[in-house]
């Protein structure tokens, strides 16, 4: 129990740091967004994009919007 009283402590002092960094006089409209912050929305779009287009591939196949020349098997397809 102490090694995670030690890492609590620890990563309770960094969020302490972290939060001084942050001015509290700042007006949170004009704050840049975080780089991290801008690509996981980009990777969490991506995502999603794919699920959906992998959702509604027979659809898609139908309106011929989606479809090869060299057809897939569909044992090798996503559920």
């Amino acid at each position: 129990m102490q090694i995670r009283s030690k890492a609590y402590v620890q990563i309770v002092s960094q969020l302490r740091s972290l939060h001084r960094l942050i001015a509290p006089n700042q007006d949170p409209s004009t704050q840049e967004a975080s780089p991290l912050l801008v690509f996981a929305a980009a990777v969490l779009t991506l995502l999603l994009a794919m699920l959906e287009i992998d959702l509604h591939a027979a659809e898609l196949e139908s309106l011929g919007l989606m479809g090869s020349a060299f057809s897939v098997d569909p044992m090798f397809r996503s559920p």
